[in-house]
């Protein structure tokens, strides 16, 4: 600090005051004074404040290069962000916490991609920033630092490697769209025998309405006759001489169509001829 006896501490800081060399005490955003009365009798004390910035902050962990467990050598770069919780811990439990969070996630990585084939890799890179975070989140702690979020920033494969990369994905595409494509004719193959099957479920449907309206007629038609055939008993019950003229006029028909009759003979005698 410029003034022995006075210092500004930044909003979003922290002060670490030491006094002889020995940590005194947190100073916390705004000016501080030093210095008393029995500090001019006894002597000056020398002091020193560091400055511990609290937002958040990241680090770049660059090129890493990595064998995977199946020994696909692949190179990559994350990236870290952070922010110091305990200014304390930070600066009195390590040399330099943020070379200490280069390593730790430097090491983190190695380990976890170490375990992991290189397929499960590709299928899920966010499985990296995962593990990455979890693993040094307790370290990290110790020396009074938070991981917030571990990104993967870059991950490049060898040439050859890449080449084939593309060859599956090429193939992964045309397998989709080949997927895709039977998905759809299933779909249409679906809705046609469906549609198939309502039509002649319909067709079905009419043909045993038309049986009923055709049954339905036929009673209605048997019932009226039935009817008919009572009341023309009645009458002929109620009025006999409506049977003579029945009978006269079945006669009639009869001789209209060449029958020849004899009335008055027994009936033995009764001969019908041309």
């Amino acid at each position: 600090m410029t003034n022995q006896n006075q210092i500004t501490i930044p909003e979003s800081s922290i002060g670490l005051l030491y006094e002889d060399g020995a940590f005194a005490r947190e100073l916390s955003p705004g000016k501080h004074r030093f210095g008393s009365f029995w500090e001019s009798l006894v002597g000056s004390v020398t002091r020193r404040v560091t400055v511990v910035d609290l937002r958040e902050r990241s680090v770049t962990i660059k090129g890493q290069e990595i064998l995977t467990a199946d020994k696909a050598a692949i190179r990559i770069s994350l990236l870290v962000y952070f922010k110091v919780m305990d200014a304390k811990a930070a600066l009195h439990h390590v040399t330099s916490y943020e070379e200490r969070i280069y390593e730790d996630v430097q090491l983190a990585a190695r380990r976890f991609l170490a375990s992991r084939a290189l397929t499960d890799i590709l299928n899920d890179r966010n499985d990296i920033s995962d593990a990455v975070k979890k693993d040094v989140a307790s370290s990290a702690g110790s020396y009074g630092v938070e991981i917030v979020r571990a990104d993967v920033k870059d991950l490049v494969f060898p040439g050859n490697l890449r080449e084939i990369m593309n060859q599956v994905l090429e193939v992964e595409r045309r397998s989709e769209a080949k997927l895709v494509e039977a998905r759809r004719e299933a779909e249409v193959s679906r809705i046609k025998a469906e549609a198939a099957a309502a039509t002649q479920r319909e067709q079905l449907e009419m043909q045993r309405a038309a049986q009923r309206v055709a049954l339905e007629a036929e009673a209605d038609k048997q019932r009226l006759r039935l009817l008919w055939e009572i009341d023309e008993a009645k009458a002929l019950r109620d009025h006999p001489e409506l049977l003579e003229l029945r009978k006269v006029s079945a006669f009639s028909d009869m001789a209209k169509a060449g029958a020849k009759f004899v009335v008055g003979l027994p009936s033995g005698a009764l001969t019908t001829g041309e």
